[in-house]
C-alpha cells in the first residue's frame, strides 16, 4: 500500500491559475503553488510515464517488466511510485490507429536538475532494453503530502 500513498495523497493543483477580479487569469507562479500547497503540503513535481509493451519481438512480459521496474526504476525512485495497466493508441506516421497495451508509472519528486537526469536514464534504459522509439512523458507541478 505504500506505493499508492503518493498516489493517493496528491491535491492536484497542475492548472493552478492565480485570479485577480479584472484582468486575465495568469499561469501561477511556483511561489504562488507554495502559498495554496500551505500547510498541509509542499510542492513537488508529479511525472507520468508511458510505457508500451510492444515491440518487435513480440510482448515485454511481466517478468521483464518487474525486472526492468526493479533494476532501472526503484534503484532511481527507492521512495515509492505507482504502476498500472492501461491500454492506449496513438496514429502512426501512415495513417493506421495502432493500439497497445502499456504500463503506466506515477512518481512524486522533487524539481531538480538530479532527477530529470534519473527520469531520462529510465526512459533511455527502457527504449534500449526493449526496442521502443519512444516512451510518453508528462510531468505537472503538484501539492503532495506524504
Amino acid at each position: 500500500m505504500r506505493t499508492l500513498a503518493p498516489a493517493i495523497l496528491i491535491a492536484l493543483f497542475s492548472t493552478l491559475s492565480v485570479h485577480t477580479p479584472g484582468r486575465a487569469s495568469q499561469p501561477a507562479t511556483q511561489s504562488d503553488t507554495a502559498l495554496a500547497c500551505a500547510p498541509l503540503g509542499s510542492v513537488y513535481m508529479r511525472t507520468t510515464l508511458y510505457f508500451g509493451l510492444n515491440r518487435p519481438a513480440g510482448m515485454v512480459t511481466e517478468g521483464q517488466w518487474k525486472a526492468f521496474l526493479r533494476d532501472e526504476v526503484t534503484p532511481r525512485f527507492p521512495q515509492g511510485l505507482t504502476v498500472w495497466e492501461a491500454n492506449g493508441q496513438w496514429q502512426q506516421s501512415n495513417g493506421r490507429i495502432s493500439q497497445e497495451r502499456a504500463k503506466v508509472l506515477l512518481l512524486v519528486h522533487d524539481d531538480t536538475p538530479a532527477v530529470h537526469t534519473k527520469l531520462l536514464a529510465v526512459v533511455e534504459a527502457y527504449k534500449g532494453s526493449f526496442q521502443q522509439e519512444s516512451v510518453l512523458w508528462e510531468s505537472a507541478r503538484v501539492c503532495a503530502a506524504f
